[in-house]
Order: C-alpha cells, then structure tokens, then sequence
C-alpha cells in the first residue's frame, strides 16, 4: 500500500504556448497511466482549479518510497518535467505522506513534541 506522494504542481501556462502545455499535460497522463499499470506506481489523481493566481492544477501520485523515489529519477518523467517547466509558470514537485505514512510522520512528531517543554 502506498505510504508516499508525489504532488505535482503548476500555474499559469506560458501566453502563446497553450497548444504545447496541453500536447506536454497529456504526455505526462499517459506517462503516469503506464506506470500505474506497469505497477511502478500505486495510482495518481488529477485535480484542475477554478481561474485563480495561485494554482492552476495539481497531480498527486501514490506509491511506495521505491515507487516515489524510481518515478523521480526515470529518464522519461524527467523529460516531461523538463517540458513542461518551459511552458508553465511556478512548477513545482512536493514530497509528502498518505496512508501509514502519516501514521509514522505523526509518531516522530509526537516524539519530537515530547521533548518540548509545554507552556500553559
């Protein structure tokens, strides 16, 4: 079960290079699509945005610390991040934790806690 996320974020495409950033988001789709059924990753979701000045769109993909770790390093994906950190503006790649990832992130946040005088 994945235990790890990779979250993929974007802003505004680049004016005038709308076309390529549609052609480079699908690219990255099927990418993921294969890697889901290969099993080199547990699953993926894609979440767009109402018009804002933040965030145009997020993919969060699941898997193992394996899974995460061979996805950012895979010549592919990379080429894909690399096309599309032309035609969007603030890309940007976020690890984090799902499932019993967030059980044993909490835990060494308990510890850490633990050690903290506490004010009243």
């Amino acid at each position: 079960m994945a235990d790890r996320a990779l979250v993929i974020a974007w802003g505004t495409p680049v004016r005038g290079l709308e076309e390529r950033g549609l052609e480079v988001f699908n690219e990255a789709l099927g990418i993921l699509g294969r890697m889901q059924q290969d099993g080199r990753i547990e699953s993926f979701d894609v979440c767009l945005f109402e018009p804002n000045t933040n965030v145009s769109g997020v993919i969060m993909i699941r898997g193992t610390t394996d899974q995460i770790d061979a996805l950012r390093t895979d010549d592919e994906f990379r080429r894909n991040t690399a096309d599309a950190a032309l035609i969007v503006d603030g890309l940007r790649h976020t690890e984090g934790y799902v499932n019993e990832g967030v059980a044993r992130q909490m835990e060494l946040y308990q510890e850490a806690i633990a050690k903290i005088p506490q004010r009243v």
